[in-house]
């Protein structure tokens, strides 16, 4: 997991350690771009396709974490 947390740090473009589940996406670059490179992390690092409307929905790291199924 903590390889997807510095990838959403890469992508809304702040230090990975502010990276956690109460995170406010609102609060940093959270647009259609980081919408994208949020789908196309996910699809590289857990082979999940996610729905870019039900991402554009998460408000917190929480709401995207919880998009996520890793599957076992």
């Amino acid at each position: 997991m903590q390889e997807f947390f510095n990838g959403m740090a890469d992508i809304l473009e702040i230090d990975a350690d502010k990276i956690g589940p109460q995170l406010n996406l609102g609060d940093y670059a959270w647009d259609s771009l980081a919408i994208i490179s949020t789908i196309a992390l996910v699809d590289d690092l857990f082979d999940q396709m996610l729905d870019g409307q039900a991402l554009a929905q998460c408000v917190t790291m929480a709401d995207v974490l919880a998009l996520i199924t890793v599957k076992a």
